[in-house]
């Protein structure tokens, strides 16, 4: 039982993440460029943008992910054609997760040098490259850290997916550990999660070390 719920559990991280990490990366590269006295911050289309994005983002993250879960059943059934198990659990995942980490790449094109950017634009490089050649280059190793630190918050979100019977780790702790008081099966599988938060973590820590000597 041990093995398929973390055969299950990497699953549901596995894809979750892919999809958060295409959406936030796109959702943060454009709150970062309609945001004040970027590249197309000031207009008023951008102005408006960015408001209503951030809006969202914000509404999204203050929503506990319990509760996220349950709101969105219908949408999840309409996309995967089932709201539990294994499917059922991840577009759940990826809207809970996308916010937070838009805000994360958000953050990490913060720090790109605005001469770097000013250099780029006055030798006539396009927006286009300008994000890819220059802002995503640039904030490599935040990006990879703002990836890091959502695996970690979608491993626990996984866990908490057992709630609504989504299979994992999680749902093997409260259906065998909690509500057959069986001590051993929750103590492994914490012992799991943690595990796997520190694979995660150090797989993060060293490609920042690794692209950070680059």
């Amino acid at each position: 039982m041990i093995s398929k719920a973390t055969n299950e559990t990497l699953y549901m991280l596995g894809y979750s993440l892919l999809f958060t990490v295409i959406l936030g990366l796109l959702l943060g590269v454009v709150l970062f460029l309609t945001s004040d006295k970027q590249l197309l911050g000031g207009k008023l289309y951008a102005r408006i943008l960015y408001a209503v994005l951030s809006f969202v983002v914000n509404v999204m993250r203050s929503v506990p992910f319990v509760i996220l879960m349950i709101l969105i059943m219908p949408v999840t059934k309409m996309l995967v054609g089932t709201s539990i198990g294994v499917e059922g659990s991840i577009p759940p995942l990826v809207v809970a997760a996308v916010p937070f980490f838009a805000r994360l790449v958000e953050s990490a094109l913060r720090e790109v040098d605005r001469g770097v950017i000013e250099a780029a634009t006055a030798m006539g490089a396009s927006r286009g490259m300008i994000v890819l050649n220059v802002l995503l280059r640039e904030s490599r190793t935040g990006l990879i850290a703002a990836v890091t630190i959502t695996a970690v918050t979608l491993v626990s979100y996984t866990a908490m997916s057992g709630v609504i019977g989504g299979g994992g780790l999680g749902d093997l702790a409260l259906r065998y550990g909690y509500q057959r008081f069986r001590l051993d099966i929750m103590v492994v599988t914490v012992i799991a999660l943690v595990i796997l938060v520190q694979i995660l973590q150090m797989v993060g820590d060293a490609l920042v070390r690794y692209f950070s000597r680059k």
